[in-house]
């Protein structure tokens, strides 16, 4: 987190000039992409730190939540998805796990391992799924998160809630998109409003809570910054305080 940060703050002295260029100028009403989906599903990406648990098979686990005192595997190994998608499963081997939900990865192990298990119990695990929340908050923070649906004010919640000079009226939220990062903002001072601003956070974005005393944001409701990443669109945005 503290690698995070420092680069964050690098970058946003060098940009504390730099105009809005990457924002697209056509506003829109469109919410749709940050709205409460009972359906969502977290996907595993390329460098997720992948554990998997098997119960009374410590050679068939990476990173066991079940073994405590004789596993041969404990807590801070893992299998890191490469940048073709693949992780290699003891006795199953190489595997693609790329865009599966967790349980669509541990029914396919399950199933894989009934070649050599009557019935295997298996457990899946995303280990660096977190969200990072910046700006006027008590405890700027990545969070680790194990659930898919974490909305806006628990977050919060977690870093000791906002500062006193936090502007309400102007919470920005980054969500990565393939090669895009979709950009929402928010008015928590809206009463009438707190469903659709009291949104659900998916892991992996990035909430900017600017201070009262700065330049606010533009007003459109959502946007695209194209072909970068949360953590650099987050440094281009804090950059234009």
């Amino acid at each position: 987190m503290k690698n995070i940060i420092a680069l964050l703050s690098i970058i946003v002295l060098i940009s504390c000039k730099t105009q809005n260029l990457l924002v697209s100028k056509k506003e829109t009403n469109d919410k749709k992409y940050f709205q409460y989906d009972a359906n969502y599903q977290y996907k595993i990406r390329k460098d997720d730190k992948i554990s998997i648990s098997v119960w009374g098979e410590d050679n068939l686990s990476v990173g066991s939540v079940y073994g405590i005192y004789d596993s041969n595997e404990v807590y801070g190994k893992w299998l890191l998805v490469d940048t073709n998608g693949n992780i290699e499963i003891p006795k199953i081997g190489t595997k693609n796990v790329l865009n599966k939900t967790i349980p669509e990865l541990k029914q396919e192990i399950k199933q894989e391992l009934k070649l050599w298990l009557v019935n295997p119990v298996v457990d899946v695990k995303v280990l660096n799924k977190e969200i990072t929340i910046l700006g006027e908050v008590r405890n700027p923070n990545t969070i680790q998160v194990d659930k898919d649906y974490n909305n806006l004010l628990e977050m919060i919640s977690k870093t000791g809630g906002f500062d006193f000079y936090a502007n309400l009226k102007a919470i920005k939220i980054l969500r990565q998109e393939g090669e895009n990062v979709k950009v929402t903002n928010l008015d928590l001072t809206n009463s009438v409003d707190i469903l659709n601003t009291n949104i659900q956070l998916h892991p992996g974005d990035i909430v900017i809570v600017p201070s009262k005393k700065n330049k606010e944001f533009d007003k459109r409701i959502a946007t695209i910054i194209p072909l970068t990443t949360t953590i650099s669109a987050a440094a281009i945005i804090m950059g234009l305080f």
